[in-house]
């Protein structure tokens, strides 16, 4: 197990990061409408992040593996994604602005995978995922999104959204200073060790079960990530109550990861899945039906908690239980493209079309049926197995 010295540049870099994602996910899509776009092209280029979540996870993954040079590919990917944003100052239309987004996307994509990949190595005891080191640097990550949608969405409200390619730049920037203080550790790598193929692990029930609620869950979870902004936008809150709902979900996320080592251990990872799945249809269907009024989305926001911060801990730990020693980086970059990648073009798309014909709440009525099957495949998954994560002291 690391020292604390050790995870310090990672908390710096998943604060970064997220920091960049704290203001670009919430906001594209109002600076996108900003320029007079439709809904359904919307969608459809905010749904490149995710479409770029089918190829370039593994493919960094794979290379990552047989490389052992996550460090030196996690450079690379943030300072091409510098070089890329640079293209959002200039005006070129629809079709350049997908040429921009899925350079951007192509390369920051997979830089998350590969940095959980290596801290997950560096937080485990003994072999085994320690949630509590985890927690106090994931942490960061949260308290960065924290800090940019606040802040972000102020100054949007009174600047408008002309600003937006300058904030991408300097948010960005951010993450490649980060990614080249991390120290360039090279993992090792036996040259004379075959190659371990993914297909025994994706065969065991537990793991297509596991894969199958996370798909939809977050496909659940995608209106809240492409259409959440526009869909208060329209209900005619401010574009700074807009940044204080998403810091309201990202501070019960905050309390959680710095707590969730004394409640983890309280029952089965599969368990806490099918919780966070059940508690994924409430939030779907207060955010659907109650939109209009504050109380009911504070409601709402604060169970982000368990449909965000304890689901992707669920989730991360048992990828380290399944998906260990040269497996990690490729079952994190399976982990992006099945429960990320996939689901979220699906649900950008789909949910471009059914708010341009039934308006953006039928999105997150679709979400309700969505999150039911979620938490149907994750009580199939806590039925069939018995995995309970280790105790650890509390935090």
């Amino acid at each position: 197990m690391a020292p604390a010295r050790q995870l310090a540049p990672f908390a710096a870099l998943s604060a970064s990061y997220f920091a960049h994602i704290g203001f670009f996910n919430p906001y594209l899509p109002l600076w996108l409408k900003d320029m007079g776009l439709s809904l359904v092209t919307i969608s459809l280029l905010v749904s490149l992040q995710s479409a770029t979540r089918l190829f370039a996870p593994y493919g960094w993954g794979w290379l990552s593996d047989h490389t052992g040079e996550r460090v030196k590919l996690l450079r690379y990917g943030a300072t091409a994604a510098l070089v890329a944003s640079l293209g959002l100052w200039f005006d070129g239309g629809v079709a350049w602005l997908f040429v921009v987004l899925l350079l951007m996307f192509s390369h920051t994509s997979a830089m998350m995978p590969m940095s959980e990949a290596a801290m997950a190595r560096l937080v485990s005891r003994g072999g085994v995922f320690d949630a509590k080191r985890y927690g106090r640097v994931r942490v960061f990550g949260s308290a960065g999104f924290l800090v940019t949608v606040m802040a972000a969405g102020a100054w949007f409200e009174q600047q408008g959204m002309r600003h937006f390619p300058a904030w991408t730049l300097l948010t960005i920037l951010a993450v490649t200073v980060s990614a080249w203080c991390l120290p360039n550790v090279k993992e090792p790598v036996e040259a004379h060790t075959p190659r371990q193929s993914v297909w025994p692990v994706l065969s065991q029930r537990p793991v297509r079960l596991f894969f199958g609620a996370a798909f939809c869950h977050v496909l659940s979870h995608i209106g809240i990530y492409v259409f959440f902004s526009l869909y208060l936008d329209e209900l005619g809150y401010s574009k700074t109550m807009i940044g204080l709902l998403w810091a309201l979900s990202v501070l019960v996320e905050i309390a959680w990861f710095v707590t969730q080592s004394r409640w983890l251990p309280r029952w089965s990872l599969p368990g806490w899945l099918m919780v966070c799945a059940g508690l994924m249809v409430l939030r779907m269907v207060l955010t659907a039906g109650a939109g209009e009024h504050l109380w009911v989305l504070v409601i709402a926001q604060c169970l982000h908690a368990f449909t965000f911060a304890t689901h992707h801990t669920v989730c991360i730990a048992l990828l380290s239980q399944h998906f260990s020693g040269p497996l990690r980086g490729r079952g994190q970059a399976l982990y992006t493209v099945i429960a990320y990648g996939v689901p979220g073009l699906i649900g950008g798309v789909a949910g471009g079309w059914l708010s341009s014909r039934w308006g953006l709440s039928s999105v997150f009525w679709v979400s309700v049926l969505t999150s039911v099957l979620a938490t149907w495949l994750a009580f199939r998954c806590w039925r069939g197995t018995a995995q309970v994560l280790p105790a650890q002291e509390p935090g």
